[in-house]
């Protein structure tokens, strides 16, 4: 079970926008980048970094599995990632 499955929505919700009003104090590249090293592990800052990687490379055009093995990621990663951007914004 997910840690967040056990908190309330209303919970859950107010820590999200803390973390966003949080993201949006920061005012320079160099900052975001300390403020990501220090909530994010080394691991998870890769995996974001690949993340929008993905979306760049699809709207690109770029095939889902030429994107899975130019960035080392399962071909699932993309295709949720695909997913994602055909989803309208505020969803």
């Amino acid at each position: 079970m997910n840690s967040l499955d056990t908190m309330s929505t209303e919970t859950t919700d107010q820590h999200t926008r803390d973390l966003l009003d949080y993201l949006l104090t920061v005012n320079s590249h160099i900052e975001m980048l300390h403020v990501l090293e220090s909530l994010l592990t080394p691991a998870e800052l890769s995996e974001i970094t690949k993340r929008l990687q993905i979306f760049r490379m699809l709207e690109a055009g770029v095939p889902q599995r030429k994107i899975a093995e130019q960035l080392g990621v399962g071909i699932a990663t993309v295709s949720r990632g695909s997913r994602a951007l055909k989803q309208p914004a505020h969803e």
